[in-house]
């Protein structure tokens, strides 16, 4: 390491957020930059570690110490080279990926103050791409064919890989353009959507094949194929049965996240067809990070109020989690841009009724619960606590959460990845099963 001492003088300098009263009115990212110096001595804190847990903590084995002591260097080619040897989109994971290697970070058991390893990452790919480091690599072709189903994480990760092991790549997206969850579950205000189009302009480029608005049956895979990388996500939203589910005003999340995200494409839509939530009371059920995309959205389409609820308890107010410690992922409190631009959080709260006039929802009856353990083991036992309330709403949006898909059986040469495979789960996993498929694919095809 060029300066193992720095993390003793250098402290934590993140680059923060645009203020509340600027952001609030727009969809650009929320997130600023620092400047290259600053970045660079931001660098310098990655420690020599005996051990490095950062390593570990990555599902793709992302390695900071290399990296970012070439940042603190100067040397950025180095510094990109050695990031996409094992990420090949950290333009995305600089921008909304948790950063599992930060809390795993030596620094942050030490004194809760880690390597900015996030943003340090999406510094050195915008760097690369502003300094033309990143340009197209045509591989040579080996005479075999790769059908990929689905343009999200996982399937974009999968495609990028076999591409440049030779196999003539074709995505089938079902959608008008692709990225998955990235375009069309991200709100713009955390991944601007031209971040996705320059590196499909790169794959492309590559010789990756897209085709769009297909929708294809995975039980009727197209022919021809010598494998085939069925990566359709968790496309089942977990709803809410519950009595008036059916009253205007009730929505899925991502019905109000993919057409916002549209509207800001340029697609149009019938007023009748708007998810909006302009001078509505909204009432957010769920407590994730679509619960908190939810959120940030409904401000800036210019919510009357926003309230979110969760049905578990609230987590413990941290840094430390006993329950989850170092070098684990602690869970803590977690307080987003989002939150901070404007809502009303309550945890413990179960959703009991819809309820509206005229088949428009005018509130949400909701009762108080506790946990509490169940004698004969596994989930904790559901209690009332006080009597039911009404919570006012114009809008309910559902954000609890997706169902793991179920699939047939597929023959020898059909690989299912990222969270068609596993259920819902952070980018940087379906990325990591991407590119694991892709050489489980090589090695299948090679012999």
């Amino acid at each position: 390491m060029g300066n193992p001492k720095a993390f003793l003088s250098v402290p934590r300098k993140e680059a923060g957020y645009r203020p509340i009263h600027d952001r609030i009115h727009d969809y650009g990212e929320v997130e600023q930059t620092l400047n290259s110096n600053d970045r660079r001595t931001q660098a310098s804190r990655c420690m020599d570690c005996g051990v490095p847990f950062c390593h570990w903590a990555c599902p793709l084995g992302n390695k900071p110490p290399e990296w970012n002591d070439a940042l603190f260097k100067g040397d950025w080619q180095l510094a990109y080279e050695l990031l996409t040897t094992d990420n090949d989109f950290p333009e995305f994971t600089g921008r909304i990926c948790p950063a599992l290697c930060e809390k795993a970070c030596v620094l942050n058991l030490m004194d809760h103050n880690p390597t900015t390893n996030r943003e340090d990452e999406c510094a050195i790919i915008e760097h690369a791409f502003s300094e033309d480091y990143v340009q197209p690599r045509i591989p040579s072709r080996n005479g075999k064919t790769v059908a990929v189903i689905g343009g999200g994480p996982a399937g974009l990760a999968a495609s990028t890989r076999l591409n440049q092991l030779g196999y003539k790549v074709t995505v089938f997206e079902a959608c008008e353009s692709a990225g998955g969850l990235l375009r069309y579950g991200i709100p713009n205000f955390k991944l601007n959507k031209a971040i996705i189009d320059r590196r499909i302009a790169l794959l492309e480029a590559e010789g990756i094949e897209f085709k769009y608005n297909q929708n294809i049956d995975s039980t009727k895979l197209p022919k021809g194929y010598d494998a085939y990388v069925v990566a359709t996500g968790t496309p089942t939203a977990r709803d809410l049965s519950i009595p008036g589910r059916e009253l205007n005003g009730v929505y899925l999340a991502l019905e109000m996240l993919s057409q916002q995200n549209r509207v800001l494409a340029g697609m149009q839509f019938k007023n009748n067809e708007l998810v909006n939530a302009k001078g509505k009371d909204v009432l957010v059920i769920g407590g994730g990070d679509t619960g908190s995309d939810c959120i940030g959205t409904a401000n800036r389409q210019g919510a009357k109020s926003v309230t979110q609820i969760e049905i578990m308890p609230k987590p413990p107010v941290g840094p430390e989690d006993p329950n989850s410690p170092w070098p684990n992922w602690p869970r803590t409190m977690k307080t987003t841009s989002s939150h901070e631009e404007g809502c009303t959080r309550r945890w413990n709260i179960n959703s009991l009724e819809f309820l509206g006039k005229d088949g428009k929802l005018t509130g949400v009856k909701v009762q108080e619960i506790t946990w509490e353990p169940n004698p004969e083991g596994g989930r904790p036992i559901m209690k009332p606590v006080g009597k039911p309330e009404i919570i006012k709403a114009d809008m309910v949006l559902l954000a609890m959460g997706f169902l793991k898909p179920q699939h047939p059986q597929f023959q020898d040469n059909v690989f299912v990845v990222g969270d068609a495979a596993n259920g819902a789960s952070l980018v940087v996993r379906a990325l990591a099963s991407g590119r694991d498929i892709a050489e489980e694919i090589d090695r299948k095809l090679s012999h």
